[in-house]
């Protein structure tokens, strides 16, 4: 009897750890938020960054528009955790909208802004992010101790956050 006791509380105790395993490595564990438009917006604007659109509007299925419908609350505190650091002014020309490409980590699900390439805030990314080297279209890559990425295409810099770099 006493090895059938031992069986048993072995059994339990593998069961208990094998749930609390799968429960860290649960989906749940790793959602991210998505936030609406005015709640990104006022998160921005809270932290003094601008945005801008050559269709001036915020409409998610146009192209011309900056929208942050459906945008990872972790990319908005990258935004905020990035102007913070560098102390630089930062101004958003592309979030959620379509016509970015796609992927998982792209625009549309949340991952990207774009932001204009001003002297300070370029300055910062190239001096303080490690050069990883270019990107397939040329771009120049830059990654963050977090791990994020910096991108430079002609007109702006193409930033993915996987987190908010914000720990």
């Amino acid at each position: 009897m006493p090895n059938m006791t031992r069986s048993t509380t072995l059994a339990a105790c593998t069961a208990g750890v094998v749930a609390l395993t799968v429960g860290l490595a649960s989906p749940a564990a790793n959602a991210v938020t998505k936030l609406t438009h005015a709640q990104a917006a006022a998160m921005f604007r809270d932290a003094g960054i601008t945005w801008s659109s050559s269709g001036n509007c915020s409409d998610r299925n146009n192209p011309t528009c900056t929208s942050f419908e459906q945008i990872n609350q972790t990319t908005v505190q990258g935004v905020i955790t990035l102007k913070q650091a560098s102390g630089c002014a930062i101004n958003i020309t592309g979030g959620t909208e379509t016509g970015h490409a796609g992927g998982t980590y792209s625009h549309w699900n949340g991952y990207k802004v774009d932001i204009s390439p001003y002297t300070c805030v370029s300055n910062y990314i190239t001096g303080h992010f490690t050069y990883i080297g270019k990107r397939s279209d040329g771009a120049s890559m830059y990654r963050s101790a977090a791990g994020n990425i910096y991108a430079r295409e002609s007109n702006h810099w193409d930033i993915t956050y996987y987190n908010c770099g914000c720990d």
